[in-house]
Order: structure tokens, then sequence, then C-alpha cells
């Protein structure tokens, strides 16, 4: 089991009154699994994505990815878990101003010392997204949709693990969509646990399984 998570709470504040974007979810999800999530607007999906990558603390419950407790962690610790065996697309736009295509693509590589040379992978894998011919341009000139493919792209790099992934198709045409699907159908070949929150439903069947959340809570899986 690549990520176990128990009995999960993230409990807010809105208007004086108390509730809970996340009401005790649990959920485990296996090495090469590609798991889709859906649920309404504010059930409470993005939260436990920031949850489970280790970016937003619950208020109780526990989770283990790989056997070992986030709250054993330190933050040193949680940057390195998440830089080195998560890969995470989140939504809107991340690409950062001052960077090249390129070199948003290989910023992981930049963050933590690691074997290997990123660029080869970097290019193969702009390429197939049909972004390498702009890979020394700047995002101010891309659209919104070649952003979120190198978002995507920088995502993948590493060879995550597991790859938390927040309606990454949702600002992509059908050919791109189906394009960063047939990606990620590759990297759980590979042995990466896919966990995709989308609202498109040309893509769930990607998926091995299928869960929807309401209200905070885990409705149905299947």
């Amino acid at each position: 089991m690549i990520l176990k998570a128990y009995n999960l709470v993230k409990e807010y504040t809105r208007g004086n009154q108390p509730f809970e974007a996340v009401n005790n979810v649990s959920l485990e999800i296996r090495e090469g699994e590609f798991v889709c999530l859906a649920g309404r607007s504010g059930s409470g999906k993005s939260t436990l994505l920031n949850i489970l990558a280790g970016l937003l603390t619950p208020n109780s419950g526990k989770i283990y990815f790989e056997g070992k407790d986030y709250e054993t962690l330190d933050d040193l610790e949680r940057s390195y878990l998440r830089n080195t065996k998560f890969g995470y697309i989140m939504q809107g736009q991340s690409a950062f101003s001052n960077l090249t295509v390129l070199q948003n693509v290989i910023l992981p590589y930049t963050l933590f010392k690691r074997d290997g040379d990123p660029y080869k992978k970097a290019l193969a894998l702009l390429d197939r997204v049909g972004l390498r011919h702009l890979a020394s341009q700047y995002p101010a000139t891309l659209s919104g949709g070649e952003k979120r493919r190198v978002s995507i792209v920088r995502a993948l790099l590493t060879s995550p693990k597991l790859l938390i992934a927040d309606e990454p198709t949702g600002d992509l045409d059908e050919e791109t969509t189906r394009e960063v699907m047939e990606l990620f159908v590759s990297a759980v070949k590979e042995g990466t646990a896919v966990l995709m929150v989308t609202h498109d439903m040309n893509t769930t069947p990607y998926g091995a399984s299928f869960i929807t959340m309401k209200a905070g809570r885990i409705e149905e899986k299947f």
C-alpha cells in the first residue's frame, strides 16, 4: 500500500460557524492504482488532496505514506518527501513567470540533489505533450492550456510514487486531454499511483476505481 489515510477531519470556521471541509475520510491507494475522485464544487476534494500531499494538516486523523506516519516528519522531511515521491498538479496555473518552460519543468531537480540529468527526460515529456518547441519560452507567451501542460510534465519528471492531480485537464482540448491521460496511464504501468480529481467524465474510464465526495465525506467507492 502506497498511502493510507484514516479518519481525516479538517475543520474551518465560516460566518462564526464551524464546518468540516473533510469529514472522517479514510482512503487507501495501492502502488500503480489509478483513482478518480469526483464531486460537486465545495465537496472537499481539493482540501483532501492538500491534506494527502502534506500541504495541509488535518485536525485529526492519520496518514501513512509507504508506512511512514506524516506526524513523525518535520518540515524538511515533508518537503523532501513531496519533492522526491510526489507529483502534484494543482488547480490553476503554477508556472513560474521568471523561468523558461524547460526551467519550470526541471525545477524539482534544483530543490534537492539527486542523481541523473533531467534535461533529456524533460524534453522527451515536453515532446509528448507538444511543447518541446516552446522549451526556451517564458510562461507569459503561453496559453492557459500550454501552462497546464508544463505543470503536468513537471509533476511527472521525477517518476513519482504518487501523482496527485486536481482537475489536470480542465482547460485542455479533447486531443491534449487524451495525450495527458495516456501519460498518466504510462506512469501507472511503471508503478506510479494516480489520484485525480475530475469533472470530465471522458477521463474517468482511464481510472481503475472511482470515488465520489459530498459534504466532506466519501459517498461512494466503485
